[in-house]
């Protein structure tokens, strides 16, 4: 059966589905996206997903095509449409259809609202156990990492040098300091149990999956450092991880070849991705 998407204001099959060659979203990358996973067949952190969304949007001043009750009631209709139990949705918003003009076109343009679904099972995923393999690549990303735009292909091109180098993904480096990884907000624990991530700035995506870790972090009375950490002191973690929407939260057991700790993920990790899944299964709608 044909997957169904929806495309500004219909469901039709994906091979039904049109966008036009004059988006902006096709022609300047002029648009902002978010990915919701799907457990069990409920949307997890909706609404910190929409949140971002809404601050994206903000940033770009791109207008919005729909509250965030029609945007949950056009999820959950594609959740059924396609009897999905397990994996994402995707959805994208750019700035209309307009001639190719680098000058925005009016405030009045409609925007371009497109959402799907993928069927995937990370939940399940093998790199729960072994962890994951991630290199070292510069980051060439533009400044303002900080909006979840559809401008992807430099962190498309670190994951396609990882994969050459025969690792699973690529964390982006800068001025000798982990930024994050391609499609992910990165983690370190050092010897003294104290967890470090990056701290939000323009450098960065506002992980929401991130967001959510930090704050059961908290509850648990672990201690959260927020700041830079460099390709050293990645090296000599003692356990490693990352976040996203799509893989929760993930070990990683070798960085720039150099194993973490006994190369297999470790306690705090593992407790932090229990505590996780836990509260994102309970939390669910």
């Amino acid at each position: 059966m044909s997957r169904i998407v929806y495309t500004n204001g219909t469901y039709v099959p994906e091979d039904e589905a049109r966008v036009s060659v004059f988006d902006r979203g096709f022609l300047f990358a002029d648009a902002v996206y978010e990915v919701t996973s799907v457990l069990d067949g409920r949307l997890i952190d909706f609404a910190g997903h929409m949140r971002r969304l809404r601050r994206s949007l903000a940033e770009l001043s791109l207008p919005s095509p729909a509250d965030d009750q029609q945007l949950l009631e056009i999820h959950r209709e594609l959740l059924r449409r396609n009897a999905l139990n397990e994996g994402g949705v995707y959805m994208m918003v750019s700035r209309g259809v307009a001639d190719r003009d680098f000058v925005f076109p009016p405030e009045t343009t409609p925007p371009t609202l497109v959402v799907f679904t993928q069927s995937w099972n990370e939940a399940k995923s093998p790199e729960i156990e072994t962890g994951l393999k991630v290199a070292f690549v510069p980051d060439l990303r533009w400044g303002r990492r900080d909006i979840k735009t559809v401008q992807l292909l430099w962190p498309s091109m670190a994951k396609m040098e990882a994969r050459r180098q025969g690792k699973d993904d690529a964390w982006l480096v800068e001025d000798g300091m982990v930024t994050e990884g391609t499609s992910n907000n990165a983690f370190i624990i050092g010897t003294d149990g104290h967890i470090v991530t990056r701290a939000l700035s323009n450098s960065i995506l506002h992980g929401t999956t991130r967001a959510s870790l930090l704050r059961l972090a908290a509850e648990q009375g672990l201690t959260v450092e927020e700041r830079p950490f460099s390709t050293d002191e990645a090296r000599n973690a003692a356990e490693a991880f990352i976040t996203s929407a799509g893989a929760f939260v993930m070990p990683v057991t070798e960085i720039d070849g150099v194993t973490i700790g006994d190369g297999k993920p470790g306690p705090v990790t593992r407790a932090l991705r229990r505590i996780y899944m836990e509260e994102a299964l309970r939390t669910a709608i």
